[in-house]
């Protein structure tokens, strides 16, 4: 009857043990209380007092308020104001770059007649590369040499 009763309980107490060992490991250094975390491990190693203690007076209070420390998740856009300036950025940004292209077209738009052998104004305009042999036949093994 004792060893019915005393596997059972083994387990919930070693149980106990290891999640307060990994709860110890993975709390914020900053909430532990009283000892360092290495030695709130070995505290821990004494079956089922270690663990009470730990959750009793080695985790600090849980933080309430959002004031009260900052939270190191995610923070939502319309509350980042680091995110609001940097859209702002990229708006001026964009807009000063659509203006350059602008000044480009305008530029470009203004370079030459329609009668010049400009590439944009005339309508033959020979399409092949400029590094292609000038009898079409030759090289059409598409190796630099054959």
């Amino acid at each position: 009857m004792l060893v019915r009763l005393a596997i059972p309980a083994a387990v919930v107490i070693i149980g106990l043990m290891v999640y307060a060992i990994v709860d110890c490991a993975l709390f914020d250094r900053t909430r532990i209380r009283g000892l360092r975390r290495g030695w709130w491990i070995v505290v821990i190693l004494i079956p089922v007092l270690g663990a009470i203690l730990w959750f009793t007076i080695g985790r600090g209070p849980r933080l309430t308020s959002p004031r009260a420390g900052r939270r190191s998740g995610p923070v939502a856009p319309d509350d980042d104001t680091e995110f609001l300036q940097r859209l702002g950025r990229d708006a001026e940004q964009d807009e000063r770059i659509r203006r350059l292209e602008q000044e480009l077209a305008d530029l470009d738009g203004e370079g030459g007649s329609p009668g010049d052998d400009h590439p944009d104004h005339g309508a033959a305009h020979d399409q092949r590369r400029p590094d292609a042999p000038d009898n079409p036949d030759a090289g059409t093994s598409g190796r630099p040499n054959g």
